[in-house]
């Protein structure tokens, strides 16, 4: 059974959100404030949660940051504004998935579900897969969830790390931003190649590259982007 931490400040809304995931077969705490919810994290354990971004007590975003800080565990956003902007911000933030008000409690939970089956199967394909994905001095540990550029650790946050090992688990095979899109953040829709593009632009700051010197990433106009092996290091003979 999914254990759902909501969060959400209008009580009303609150107490008819969690009766409804309740009849959907989930088990859901429910708690009205930014602080509550931070302080209910390590001991609720839920399995994921469903965070409203209109709290009174913090920004939604600010919110979501600090959950992220506190490890991979899967986030729904729920927010008043359909418009593409709006989602990039939240993607970019560390989102795994996004609601538009007003929705019903069966919608709320197919995307929890979606989120969940998504986690879920990246852990089963890292261990039907191996363990490590090795491109060049690029090493990452799909079950550990670590990476390494000759021999140097990779801070990389979560969307960082499952874009790159996407990309490193087909080496050198062009992967369209749309499939990217649908791929990690499981949107598979049109107008929002840019967070793709904004997540493309920090790995290759991490990776001591470019667009305009690539060593790694390599876009290809109009089709999408592939990871290669650079061969030497320009630091090596």
């Amino acid at each position: 059974m999914v254990h759902l931490l909501l969060v959400e400040d209008d009580e009303s809304i609150r107490r008819s959100l969690a009766r409804g995931l309740t009849e959907q077969g989930a088990t859901v705490s429910a708690v009205g404030t930014a602080v509550e919810a931070i302080q209910a994290l390590p001991t609720e354990r839920p399995d994921v949660v469903m965070l409203d971004l209109g709290l009174p007590d913090l920004d939604g975003a600010d919110v979501l940051a600090l959950i992220r800080a506190q490890g991979d565990l899967p986030v729904v956003v729920a927010t008043a504004r359909d418009d593409d902007r709006e989602v990039v911000r939240l993607l970019d933030a560390g989102a795994d998935d996004y609601l538009v008000k007003p929705f019903s409690a069966a919608q709320a939970m197919a995307r929890v579900r979606a989120v969940l089956r998504r986690t879920s199967a990246a852990g089963e394909a890292g261990e039907v897969e191996g363990r490590r994905a090795a491109v060049g001095g690029l090493v990452m540990d799909a079950v550990a969830r670590t990476a390494e550029l000759d021999g140097r650790p990779l801070d990389l946050n979560r969307k960082e790390f499952d874009l790159l090992l996407a990309l490193a688990s087909r080496p050198g095979q062009v992967i369209s931003k749309r499939q990217l899109l649908a791929e990690v953040w499981q949107q598979p829709w049109g107008g929002a190649d840019r967070t793709v593009d904004v997540h493309l632009s920090w790995l290759r700051r991490k990776l001591g590259e470019s667009a305009a010197q690539p060593r790694y990433l390599h876009s290809v106009r109009g089709v999408g982007v592939k990871l290669v092996d650079p061969g030497p290091s320009p630091d090596q003979p």
